[in-house]
């Protein structure tokens, strides 16, 4: 018959309570941060649509000068007009149109910054919030190893909350997980290796 799994001590239900306010202290950060990221990205946002509308705005100023410049240049053609007015008018709108394009330009172009950082700000509280949600995967995990008492329970606990703590420092490095996602793996590998061998070499009492 195969030996029973090993049951931890007497210490063991406090190492878990510990563990377990541990990891809901920083489920509750990384939850907390994720919902700042949050409201950055409906911030940058709600910035990019007003700019989106002066842009829309200016391009309307823009076809207004447009249509007054037309209206100068076939003026020209009419017999017995002051064609030095009219001139001067085709002139000054075409100086005035090349300002408001470009002032249209730039109000396009500062939109599109916002909506780049709305879409990283989103990403960041994705990872964050991805993050939380590990943290309180390794907590059930942790109180299901508390109720039966089962030390490999603990390992795999240890190992989740560190993949979760992993995916955070991706968050608060601004790092792309995604192309390092082995990252969070080994590390979680490791702890519970860490924790196996920690137990296996663990002097023993009396020994």
């Amino acid at each position: 018959m195969n030996a029973p799994a090993p049951r931890a001590g007497d210490g063991f239900a406090g190492k878990v309570a510990v563990l377990i306010a541990v990891l809901a202290t920083i489920g509750t950060l990384f939850g907390y941060l994720g919902s700042g990221m949050q409201n950055e990205a409906s911030l940058y946002k709600s910035n990019a649509a007003i700019d989106k509308t002066s842009s829309a705005n200016a391009w309307s100023h823009y076809q207004a000068k447009s249509n007054k410049q037309n209206l100068a240049e076939l003026a020209l053609a009419i017999p017995g007009v002051d064609q030095a007015r009219y001139r001067l008018d085709v002139a000054r709108y075409r100086l005035e149109k090349d300002e408001i394009r470009k002032e249209a330009e730039r109000w396009e172009a500062s939109s599109r910054e916002w909506n780049a950082k709305s879409d990283q700000a989103l990403h960041r509280h994705r990872q964050w919030m991805l993050a939380s949600v590990v943290q309180q995967i390794a907590i059930s995990l942790a109180a299901v190893a508390l109720l039966a008492r089962r030390t490999w329970l603990l390992t795999a606990t240890c190992a989740v909350a560190t993949f979760g703590l992993t995916l955070g420092i991706f968050a608060a490095l601004r790092a792309e997980p995604t192309p390092a996602l082995y990252g969070p793996f080994l590390a979680a590998g490791g702890a519970a290796l860490l924790l196996v061998l920690f137990r296996r070499f663990k002097p023993r009492p009396g020994s």
